[in-house]
């Protein structure tokens, strides 16, 4: 497997009020764009997002009504910091005792607590990782933020290493899917190539159509069907071509995200690992 070194290094910006409202709102819409559908609740629907939760009996719409006021949460947490920085232009100091600031970090922390009920927007795991990154952009000195951002993006990228190893592993021994090799590690070093680049970066212009387009190709990809195959055989080879697209999709959850995603990979590399003691030709 080739690696690609990491190249890309965006400075952190000045650390003043706006600039953390401007990372903070940046970090909230990039939470709500990874997460489940219908959980971008307004903060001034708090009151009624918690009331809805704390009625609610079933264990599942439980779980989604907690994901909705966290995102309420997150929504006043913003609310409130905007009216922080508008009054701090205004020439008003607001200091870390103040009643807006103490309410806005409650917020915060509460909405980072029930963040474990929020999941990836493909159902397969939560995403802590992402959902917290407002919470830490506003107790954080930025430049703090900035290093974990990049490790937590280096995490990111060794998990990519770790799915598309398992799927050379697995895959590409097998006549079945020869040339499959070559379209996996491309497709690796171009999804890490993406989670290293912001995307208003220009190069990101010819990073991510690149991404995308060996994404295509990789689910294109058709196994050589042996002549003869019988049905137990066809249902193998399509079940394995199934797990290639799995795996490509999991791929570009961890680029696009920009953090680790254990989980899914675990269950990944397992499912991989069974399917490679198949008798397959």
């Amino acid at each position: 497997m080739r690696h690609l070194r990491t190249r890309r290094y965006y400075a952190p910006l000045k650390d003043t009020l706006a600039n953390r409202k401007r990372l903070i709102d940046s970090l909230t819409r990039r939470a709500f764009h990874h997460t489940e559908a219908g959980i971008n609740t307004p903060g001034s629907s708090l009151e009624h997002a918690r009331e809805a939760y704390e009625n609610e009996i079933d264990p599942q719409r439980k779980r989604v009504n907690a994901a909705m006021l966290a995102g309420a949460l997150f929504n006043r947490a913003t609310d409130l910091f905007t009216a922080i920085v508008d009054l701090g232009e205004l020439g008003v100091q607001v200091s870390q005792n103040n009643e807006l600031m103490r309410q806005c970090s409650d917020c915060f922390e509460e909405a980072l607590t029930l963040g474990r009920q929020v999941r990836h927007h493909s159902g397969c795991e939560g995403i802590d990782e992402v959902w917290g990154e407002p919470f830490k952009a506003f107790t954080m000195p930025i430049d703090d933020f900035y290093k974990s951002r990049f490790i937590k993006i280096a995490q990111g990228m060794r998990e990519i290493d770790l799915v598309a190893n398992c799927m050379i592993d697995v895959f590409c021994s097998r006549p079945l899917f020869e040339g499959l090799d070559e379209l996996i590690v491309d497709y690796a070093t171009a999804a890490r190539q993406a989670a290293e680049t912001m995307k208003k970066d220009p190069i990101n212009f010819q990073v991510w159509p690149r991404f995308v387009s060996l994404g295509e190709r990789l689910d294109a990809f058709k196994p050589r069907m042996p002549d003869g195959a019988d049905q137990m055989l066809r249902m193998r080879i399509a079940y394995g071509r199934d797990l290639i697209q799995e795996g490509r999709l999991l791929i570009s959850y961890i680029a696009s995200a920009r953090v680790p995603m254990p989980k899914s990979t675990r269950a990944y590399i397992e499912k991989g690992q069974r399917y490679g003691q198949s008798p397959l030709p």
